[in-house]
């Protein structure tokens, strides 16, 4: 749909060629129009760098809808960081009131013009085409916007400086920003009427016909799986002469074989273009990330590279958002994780993150519990080992054993009666008398007395003894 006429010499209303614009862009010629704005070429006069600038139609400032989509775009297009998108530079308003965007100049052609003139593209090729196109969207995804109008116009064919093509995704007008994920931390705002059909009903998925509203990021898998399909068989997958019936072969409709145009599509390849169509969006991939890697086998090896790309974003982005707190059971899809799981690739990256997260934690674990059940009690400290075995010697019945000697396990045992214990530990007594029987501070069983013979026996019943008198060592325990 093109522009309404402009007198002679005028690029657009109020704009001829040569005018200085914003006093430094120079004015040149129009490279692209449609039903609502115009894009013309201009020369930066300080940097000569050539630019592109986007603009509004004067007669569409009176919808308010159609301003708050152009300025939607210009946000959405100058988060997204991605080599694939045209960079937005400057944002504003014109002197006669009209918003402006002043964008990247590309040299290239869409992916219409170039099958319209060269028919069907090379598998290969198509599917780096798409792949490429894929960053731009994952990127997007991974900020919560959803593209909703791709389609092969909205992708643009450039050269790199090593003569190498590049897709850059083109058209953000009617994206859609998933609530709850705008840059600002409020609640974000779908602007769309479930009413109002936006996009291209050709490459739009059967929910998008039902309700723009509705549409997610399985629309866009969708579109692309649509854009692939056209490329390989130079065709939509579905055709019509008429809206309802277009919409009638969207939704109930099949495409046709790919071997009916072309017999060196592998089988593989085009049923993942299938799974890209289903009529229902849970029977798709469920994000851009497992098509790109279902389309690396029949890929370059700079689509696959585009596939890793894919997938460190979104897994980035995931990991960014996610709390311990707040993991939900369930994905916005309505994917569980179990079934999360159970899709990823075995021998994947999902699977192996989550595999050696676990493991860790695991072998933690094991090392503590280890080291606990190897502690070892610290001995007493020499300054009293001394003293407390010289009251034992002198308080100790004939024939008992030593209180000094060394037990088993290295330590020293020593008792305020005179009675050594086996695991080396001091047993106190709340009266301060020989009572064999009676409770001891310890942790550890109850204690075994052994007779000079060393033969351990059972625990003898307490029996009184005669206070015994005072030592010099006695005295020099309380001197100190």
């Amino acid at each position: 749909m093109s522009v309404a006429p402009t007198p002679p010499g005028e690029i657009v209303a109020g704009i001829r060629e040569g005018d200085l614009l914003l006093d430094k862009y120079r004015a040149e010629r129009v490279i692209g129009s449609g039903g609502m704005g115009v894009v013309i070429s201009a020369m930066h006069v300080e940097l000569e760098h050539r630019v592109a600038i986007k603009m509004l139609l004067p007669a569409v400032l009176e919808n308010p809808e159609a301003v708050a989509r152009f300025a939607r775009e210009s946000r959405a297009a100058v988060k997204i960081r991605s080599e694939h998108v045209a960079r937005v530079s400057d944002v504003g308003r014109l002197p006669n009131g009209c918003p402006y965007m002043v964008m990247e100049y590309l040299e290239g052609t869409d992916l219409t013009w170039l099958v319209e003139r060269t028919g069907q593209i090379a598998v290969r090729e198509a599917v780096d085409f798409v792949l490429q196109a894929s960053e731009a969207i994952a990127e997007a995804h991974s900020l919560g916007i959803v593209h909703r109008d791709l389609k092969p116009s909205n992708l643009f064919v450039i050269e790199r400086a090593d003569g190498s093509k590049s897709i850059k995704v083109l058209d953000f007008g009617i994206s859609k920003v998933t609530p709850g994920l705008s840059a600002s931390g409020a609640p974000a705002l779908d602007m769309t009427q479930t009413s109002v059909v936006l996009g291209s009903p050709v490459y739009m998925s059967p929910e998008q016909l039902a309700s723009t509203r509705d549409a997610d990021a399985r629309s866009d898998i969708w579109a692309l799986g649509a854009i692939i399909y056209e490329l390989l068989a130079a065709r939509p997958p579905f055709m019509a002469d008429t809206l309802p019936q277009l919409c009638m072969a969207i939704t109930q409709g099949s495409p046709p074989p790919m071997a009916t145009f072309r017999r060196d599509v592998p089988a593989q390849l085009e049923a993942v273009i299938l799974r890209c169509l289903a009529k229902n969006a849970a029977d798709r991939f469920g994000d851009v990330s497992d098509l790109a890697r279902a389309l690396i086998p029949f890929a370059t090896d700079r689509g696959a590279g585009s596939a890793e790309v894919i997938s460190r974003i979104l897994s980035r982005r995931a990991a960014s958002t996610a709390s311990p707190s707040s993991y939900p059971d369930r994905s916005p899809s309505g994917e569980t994780l179990g079934s999360w799981w159970h899709r990823a690739k075995p021998g994947g990256p999902a699977r192996w993150a989550v595999g050696l997260g676990a493991a860790t934690v695991l072998a933690v674990v094991a090392v503590v519990i280890a080291l606990r059940a190897n502690r070892v009690e610290p001995a007493p400290p020499a300054i009293l080992a001394a003293p407390l075995a010289a009251e034992a010697r002198k308080g100790a019945p004939s024939g008992s054993p030593s209180p000094s000697a060394a037990e088993p396990n290295g330590k020293v045992a020593t008792h305020p009666t005179g009675a050594a214990e086996p695991n080396g530990e001091i047993a106190t007594h709340p009266t301060g008398a020989a009572d064999a029987g009676a409770q001891r501070i310890s942790t550890r069983s109850p204690p075994i007395h052994t007779k000079p013979a060393g033969k351990p026996v059972a625990p003898e019943s307490p029996r009184p003894t005669a206070p015994r008198p005072s030592t010099d060592d006695d005295v020099f325990q309380n001197r100190r």
